[in-house]
């Protein structure tokens, strides 16, 4: 499995970190760390770190972007 950080800007609303949640599992994704770095303008912006089968996480991007409301802002390779 491969490590990525992702930047992820979501809803700042009840239900929202558990929507991601779920679909990073349903990705077949697990995750590693998880820092929420601030909540503005009604969107909150979250650093997590999640291991992925395989060495690309288009699919993971892919389920997520799907969510409505959720964006990721970058994808980093985590050593």
């Amino acid at each position: 499995m491969a490590q990525f950080r992702l930047q992820v800007v979501l809803p700042d609303r009840p239900g929202s970190l558990g929507a991601v949640a779920s679909a990073i599992g349903f990705a077949g994704g697990d995750i590693r760390g998880l820092v929420v770095m601030k909540s503005e303008a009604g969107r909150g912006y979250d650093d997590i770190t999640v291991a992925v089968p395989g060495s690309d996480p288009s699919d993971l991007i892919e389920v997520l972007t799907a969510i409505g409301g959720v964006e990721v802002l970058s994808v980093t390779p985590v050593n």
